[in-house]
């Protein structure tokens, strides 16, 4: 028997959410350098065009761009059928999208319950429905990869007091409940989908990153970086690894399974 090569994705045919923010970007990119024909998708036409066509200028024809909104499920379906035309069946489908409210920020307390709805409806229920589409038709096939991208706060609770003074792009932060909660539901999802598929051949795992540096102030990067072993935040390609050694054949004997990348902040 040979064995894998690590994070090698030629002729797979990857779909990934939240292509054109700060991690799919950095995601796709990856992918593609490793072989994958990616179907980049974002609700916002313009940054999967974008970000596809950054990605192209390296490797030619590698990323394909996709708009669609994933908690409709009319065009999740309508989505399979052109990416199936254009590049052929999904073999892995990597949940990455995630989304904030207009009311994010807003105390628990006087949290409006119509911005709850609409971050579990795309970190929550968006990534059920895209299960039901992509991994159903693994299913029927015999075989598949999903990951799911969660996040560190969906495994421990956030530490309150490195908010004080903390600001990301001049705006005061917080880690909302709702953030906590909806990927901590991906995290269940992730799990009974890895027992409820095992036999059918779909591998079903998840990435969880722990803060990750994107333009947070120097208050918030001491304070973080305080709570974690080695140091300091991480940066979105050090997520990579993970990423690909989940989606190749290198890790054919893992599902169920949550690969933590965080510095260590966990292990307290």
């Amino acid at each position: 028997m040979s064995l894998p090569k690590h994070g090698d994705l030629k002729e797979k045919v990857i779909l990934l959410t939240g292509g054109g923010g700060i991690l799919g970007t950095r995601f796709a990119h990856a992918l593609a350098a490793n072989g994958a024909r990616v179907a980049l998708v974002d609700c916002e036409a313009t940054k999967a065009r974008e970000a596809s066509k950054a990605i192209n200028k390296e490797y030619a024809d590698s990323v394909h761009a996709f708009e669609t909104d994933i908690t409709q499920p009319k065009q999740l379906k309508e989505l399979k059928l052109n990416v199936e035309s254009q590049l052929g069946p999904v073999d892995v489908l990597i949940n990455n999208a995630a989304v904030k409210s207009p009311n994010f920020f807003e105390p628990f307390e006087t949290f409006p319950l119509e911005d709850w709805n609409s971050v579990m409806a795309v970190n929550t229920t968006g990534v059920m429905l895209g299960c039901q589409v992509f991994g159903s038709a693994m299913v029927e096939r015999g075989g598949g990869s999903i990951i799911n991208t969660l996040s560190i706060y969906g495994i421990v609770a956030p530490d309150q007091r490195i908010y004080e003074g903390s600001e990301y792009e001049g705006r005061a932060i917080n880690t909302p409940a709702v953030y906590s909660a909806s990927k901590a539901a991906v995290w269940g999802l992730t799990k009974y989908l890895a027992t409820y598929w095992g036999d059918k051949g779909v591998r079903v795992n998840a990435i969880t990153p722990g803060g990750m540096f994107s333009g947070q102030n120097e208050i918030f990067l001491k304070k973080y970086s305080a709570r974690v072993p080695m140091g300091r935040m991480g940066e979105p390609g050090e997520l990579c690894g993970a990423l690909l050694f989940l989606a190749s054949d290198a890790s054919s004997y893992i599902t169920g399974q949550n690969i933590i990348v965080d510095g260590g902040l966990s292990v307290w």
